[in-house]
C-alpha cells in the first residue's frame, strides 16, 4: 500500500520563481519533486500547503506526497538533504493518514514580514527583509491593522491577476512587533489572496509614514479598490512562517 509522507521544510526563495511549478522557470516544488524522484525511484506529485510567490521564503512550509517505496522517514530525510541545494532544507518528515492533504487539511497559515530599520543596510539579512529607514508610527500601524482582522472582502489588497474564486478571507490576527532593528508584521488567516500580505503591510507602512490615518484602512478595505491601498512591497521580506493543522 502506498505511504503518504508529510514533511516540513524551509527555503530561501530569492533565486526561485515561487513554490508552484511553472514552465520555463525554476520553482521550489520542481526542485523538491525532482529530488524525491531520485530518492524514491519514481515520479511523485507534491502537494504544498501554500503557494509562496517569487522571492518569498518559508520558515515552515508543509507538503506531502505518496510513495510505494518503504524507505524509513529518517533515511529519506537524510537522502533529500544530501541532494537538495543549500537554499532548501527538510526539517521533519513523518507518515500520515492516506487521505491527508497538506493544502486541504490546513486550518490556518501564518506569514511574517520583516522590515529592517537601521540606517545602514545589513549584509547578513538584506535578502530576508525590506530596508526602510524613515520614521514610522508603530502605534498608528497597530491600530490600523485591527481594522483588517475578521471576515472581509479583501479585493483592495489582492493582485490584479489573482485567480481565486472569492476575495473573502478571515484574518485571525494581525500583530506588529519590534525586535531591535527589525519591525515584524505577523498575520494569521485560513487563506490568503495573491500579494495580499505584502499589499496589507504596504498599506500599514503608509499609515506609519502619516500618509493614511488608521481609520482610513477600514475605508480602503470597504472600497474593494486596489488603487486606494498602499504599494505591493518587496517579496524578500516575506516568510510563510507556520502552517497549523
Amino acid at each position: 500500500m502506498p505511504h503518504n509522507i508529510r514533511f516540513t521544510l524551509q527555503y530561501d526563495g530569492t533565486d526561485y520563481h515561487g513554490w508552484q511549478f511553472q514552465p520555463n522557470v525554476i520553482t521550489i516544488q520542481e526542485v523538491v519533486q525532482e529530488t524525491l524522484r531520485r530518492v524514491v525511484g519514481h515520479p511523485v506529485q507534491l502537494v504544498g500547503a501554500g503557494r509562496t510567490d517569487a522571492g518569498v521564503h518559508a520558515w515552515g512550509q508543509v507538503a506531502n506526497f505518496h510513495t510505494g517505496n518503504p524507505i524509513p522517514p529518517e533515511k529519506l530525510k537524510k537522502a533529500m538533504n544530501a541532494l537538495l541545494p543549500r537554499a532548501i532544507r527538510v526539517l521533519a518528515l513523518d507518515p500520515v493518514a492516506p487521505d491527508f492533504n497538506s493544502l486541504g487539511a490546513a486550518k490556518s497559515k501564518t506569514y511574517r514580514y520583516f522590515v529592517f530599520r537601521r540606517q545602514e543596510p545589513s549584509p547578513w539579512i538584506f535578502r530576508y527583509s525590506w530596508h526602510l529607514v524613515c520614521k514610522l508610527d508603530v502605534p498608528a500601524m497597530t491600530e490600523a491593522a485591527q481594522f483588517l482582522v475578521g471576515r472581509h472582502d479583501f479585493s483592495a489588497f489582492r493582485a490584479s491577476d489573482c485567480n481565486a474564486k472569492t476575495s473573502v478571507r478571515s484574518l485571525e490576527n494581525f500583530r506588529i512587533r519590534i525586535k531591535e532593528n527589525l519591525l515584524v508584521f505577523e498575520v494569521t488567516a485560513g487563506g490568503f489572496l495573491k500579494y495580499m500580505v505584502r499589499n496589507m503591510v504596504g498599506t500599514l507602512i503608509e499609515v506609519g509614514k502619516g500618509r493614511f490615518r488608521p481609520e482610513q484602512v477600514k475605508t480602503i478595505l470597504e472600497s474593494r479598490d486596489r488603487k486606494k491601498a498602499g504599494p505591493n512591497i518587496p517579496a524578500r521580506g516575506l516568510f510563510l512562517w507556520r502552517v497549523d493543522y
